[in-house]
């Protein structure tokens, strides 16, 4: 930056002002330089130079080719000026799962099989390195070299980062790559998300496709939850909750206003809305407000075979399933079949043979604190709650009971 730019005879026609870069075109190179002189009055038409028609680069000035001059264009509006677009700015670091600050960013010149100058962006600098570098800009470049570089580096190649696109305003408009979103759990989305400003928060979270957010959004704090989904139309919203386990689904319905609430409700296919509306009805501190209806059944009567087609046709979070439960035409809970000893027995076997009928239970009313006395006497991995008559209602999982006992501390 400020490195003066000179023509093939030598005569000074500017300093750099900005490094832009076409996303959609250059990707990681640079693709033009602006520069300051007397006539640049509006950043939209600034003069500027493509890197192909740099001849020359040395640390005090940059010399274009024969024949070349400053143009003074239109530019397109996505592209990305360095400077004003992205330092100070966050970023994703997928490769990292978190969010950070850039203070810098490194760039390497290099040359083309043809000859052409091209400028890359290696990394940025997200550490105090770059920071002071930031800071010292003006003073001789040998003496900020050498106070900066006292300072151990912290960079993230630009092949990790992906810029936020939020905001026109402010301009960063580098799509985030989904492929790259979708590979990464998403606890670690939810991190990012809960460390990222508003607006950016908003981008991020209206670019998950519905199920990756409806993951991501359960693993959120509730306050958060409530904000992103504020920040959607009934429509979007209702496609995401329709993805989220009923029991987080109600949960997170709960704290919305009643209006607010109807309208994503009203939004949602038949099915999954009366599962939600169901849970609703409950008070959020009994085990019913905190179950879900999310669970594998077979029938009591059937064998192995049945319990492996009920599996394969639930439409849950089958990382979450540890048993099968065993009901009967009524929906009275029968017996519990951990999914482990069907990995052992002959389809043909009898589930009930196989089931464990010492059912540890608990009734709708019970409290957060039952609950959590239930998991840790019998060691269960799941607590069937039951009606009158002992039918079966719903299931709460160890993952909500340790979402339990962190919300109280």
């Amino acid at each position: 930056m400020n490195r003066m730019v000179a023509d093939a005879r030598g005569a000074t026609v500017g300093r750099v002002k900005e490094l832009i870069i076409h996303p959609a075109e250059t990707g990681s190179f640079v693709s033009h330089i602006a520069l300051e002189s007397p006539n640049s009055v509006h950043v939209k038409h600034l003069l500027v130079v493509p890197v192909k028609e740099f001849a020359r680069v040395s640390e005090q000035e940059l010399c274009l080719r024969e024949g070349v001059s400053p143009l003074k264009i239109e530019l397109p509006p996505d592209v990305v000026f360095l400077e004003k677009d992205l330092l100070d700015q966050q970023i994703i670091d997928v490769h990292g799962h978190k969010v950070v600050r850039v203070n810098d960013v490194d760039l390497v010149w290099e040359c083309t099989a043809e000859g052409e100058s091209t400028l890359r962006i290696a990394e940025v600098e997200v550490g105090l390195r770059g920071a002071m570098r930031r800071l010292l800009k003006g003073l001789p470049r040998p003496v900020v070299s050498a106070v900066a570089h006292q300072a151990q580096p912290r960079v993230i190649p630009w092949e990790f980062v992906d810029l936020i696109d939020r905001d026109p305003s402010r301009r960063v408009r580098l799509k985030i790559e989904q492929n790259r979103l979708a590979h990464m759990h998403p606890s670690d989305i939810a991190d990012i998300l809960e460390d990222l400003a508003p607006a950016e928060r908003d981008a991020v979270f209206t670019s998950l496709d519905e199920e990756l957010a409806a993951e991501a959004l359960e693993e959120v704090e509730p306050k958060l939850q409530k904000q992103l989904i504020e920040s959607l139309d009934s429509g979007r919203a209702a496609d995401i909750v329709e993805e989220m386990d009923p029991g987080a689904a109600a949960d997170l319905l709960s704290e919305l206003s009643e209006e607010r609430s109807e309208a994503i409700l009203e939004e949602m296919e038949p099915e999954e809305r009366q599962e939600v509306e169901e849970l609703l009805e409950f008070p959020g501190d009994w085990a019913a407000g905190r179950m879900t209806t999310d669970y594998v059944h077979a029938p009591a009567h059937g064998v192995v075979r049945d319990a492996i087609v009920a599996l394969r046709d639930f439409e849950g979070d089958t990382e979450t399933i540890s048993e099968i439960y065993l009901v009967d035409a009524e929906e009275h809970l029968k017996g519990i079949v951990p999914v482990a000893r069907l990995l052992l027995a002959f389809k043909d076997t009898p589930l009930i043979e196989i089931a464990d009928t010492r059912n540890v239970a608990c009734p709708l009313n019970a409290s957060g604190k039952q609950v959590a006395e239930l998991f840790d006497k019998y060691n269960l991995r799941s607590l069937p709650v039951l009606e009158e008559e002992q039918k079966l209602a719903g299931v709460i999982y160890a993952e909500q009971v340790i979402a339990l006992l962190r919300a109280e501390k």
